[in-house]
C-alpha cells in the first residue's frame, strides 16, 4: 500500500527532461527485485572549507555524487553528520514544509533531527543535509534534480523500504 502511495507521488513529480540532461535511467531496464534492502554507502573523498564531496553507491554500485557541508563538529546546520551507519526512509511532500518532492530522511543522527537527502547544488543549499548531484565539480555538484528523481525511482525499484546508509570517509 505505502509502495503503491509512493509510486503514484513520484508520477505526479516526473519532469521531462531535454536531450542536453537526459541520461540513461538505469531503473527502467531493471525489474522490481526481491532484494531484503536497500544498502546505500557514501565514501566522502574531497574535504574543503566550504563542502565536503563523495560517491554514493547503491548496493555496491556507483550511482552518483554527493555534497555536505564540512565536519564542525556535528553542528546544526553547518556541519555534515558523522561517519556511521545510519537508517533511512522515504519521506513525502506532504510531510515537509519547504520539499515538493519525494525525499530521503536519515534517521537517528546523534544530536541532529531532520537530515535529508535532497535537491542542491553548493553547500549553501544543505544546512547539514546531503545534496545529489550527477557530476561534480570544486564545491559542488550538478543535475542535482535529475540525480534526485533517479535516486527515489532506484529505491522503489528495490522495493523502498529496509533503506540503510554508511558514510566513512576516504
Amino acid at each position: 500500500m505505502l509502495l503503491q502511495a509512493l509510486l503514484r507521488a513520484l508520477k505526479r513529480n516526473e519532469r521531462v527532461y531535454t536531450q542536453k540532461t537526459q541520461v540513461k535511467d538505469r531503473t527502467a531496464l531493471k525489474k522490481p527485485t526481491e532484494v531484503k534492502g536497500v544498502n546505500l554507502l557514501i565514501i566522502r573523498d574531497t574535504f574543503t572549507k566550504e563542502s565536503t564531496i563523495g560517491k554514493l553507491f547503491i548496493n555496491g554500485e556507483s550511482f552518483c555524487d554527493t555534497l555536505e557541508n564540512p565536519y564542525i563538529n556535528n553542528e546544526r546546520n553547518i556541519s555534515c553528520i558523522p561517519e556511521g551507519q545510519y537508517k533511512v526512509r522515504l519521506r513525502l511532500p506532504r510531510e515537509s514544509a519547504t520539499r515538493d518532492y519525494l525525499h530521503l530522511l536519515v534517521q537517528d543522527v546523534p544530536n541532529r533531527s531532520y537530515i535529508l537527502f535532497h535537491i542542491g547544488n553548493t553547500a549553501k543549499d544543505t544546512s547539514g543535509c546531503i545534496l545529489v548531484g550527477n557530476g561534480r565539480k570544486h564545491n559542488a555538484v550538478n543535475n542535482s534534480r535529475l540525480a534526485m528523481d533517479l535516486l527515489i525511482k532506484e529505491i522503489l525499484n528495490l522495493g523502498g523500504e529496509n533503506i540503510n546508509l554508511i558514510i566513512k570517509n576516504k
